[in-house]
């Protein structure tokens, strides 16, 4: 299984819904990451694996951070 991995941008929405991935091989839809992990001080990595036909990538995201008032 190769890898793919790609920095996203920040949005201002939440990224659930329309923002999630579809396979580049087969166009799939994804659903949900098979696993999740904080690579850096912001930035979290998922790993997605298409039920369809096996192939899997990884994307990277960056977190804004909050301040509280």
């Amino acid at each position: 299984m190769s890898s793919i991995a790609e920095v996203l941008p920040n949005s201002a929405h939440d990224p659930r819904g329309s923002d999630l991935p579809t396979c580049p091989v087969c166009a799939d839809s994804m659903v949900a990451a098979e696993a999740s992990a904080y690579v850096a001080d912001n930035v979290v990595s998922y790993l997605w694996t298409c039920d369809t036909c096996g192939y899997g990538f990884v994307t990277k995201h960056a977190l804004n951070r909050f301040a509280c008032n």
